[in-house]
């Protein structure tokens, strides 16, 4: 392969959660009938160009699993389905991201589409984790970064977070001195 096509193309709707650290986008390949096999072979190549070490799968089937181990990148699947209590699930998910990023690893989380419930997982993981200091300021953030407004499906995911409390190993920052005191 030569030329701008040896570097891969990225996944559609890419964005980065923590830079360098966490992003989401949709299915490698495109959602559903719009998959294609040739575009998911471009878009593995670019995630390991990038430096990507992990795709977190949240599909409720192991698609794509297969062509991730063929493209020689590491992959991890937790279905992650419509209904029920999903804080289980959730739970598994956080602490693989918290050990993932301790040990530096560069993540992708998808499911079909960039949507509610990944919008709502990230949301939920960037409060468990205690980098943001309340549901509504982690949902605000994942809107502004993705570009759309989280519906109440991802809400009602980032919720059960708060039913998880912090991770055992992040404690929240104090706020910066004078912040909000009105100085």
């Amino acid at each position: 392969m030569r030329g701008k096509w040896a570097a891969g193309i990225s996944p559609r709707n890419f964005t980065w959660v923590v830079q360098d650290q966490l992003a989401v986008s949709e299915r490698p390949g495109g959602f559903a009938p719009n998959h294609r096999r040739v575009r998911r072979q471009e878009e593995i190549i670019w995630l390991r160009v990038q430096g990507f070490t992990r795709v977190v799968s949240l599909l409720p089937s192991s698609h794509n699993l297969a062509a991730y181990d063929e493209g020689e990148l590491a992959s991890s699947h937790f279905p992650f389905g419509p209904g029920g209590d999903q804080r289980e699930v959730l739970a598994d998910i956080y602490r693989s991201l918290d050990e993932w990023h301790q040990a530096g690893e560069r993540v992708l989380v998808h499911q079909e589409e960039l949507g509610d419930r990944v919008m709502g997982v990230v949301a939920g993981y960037l409060l468990w984790s205690g980098r943001l200091p309340g549901g509504a300021q982690s949902i605000v953030a994942v809107e502004q970064l993705v570009g759309r407004q989280m519906g109440p499906q991802g809400r009602d995911v980032a919720a059960q977070a708060v039913a998880l409390g912090v991770a055992p190993t992040h404690k929240r920052r104090a706020p910066p001195r004078g912040a909000g005191t009105g100085r």
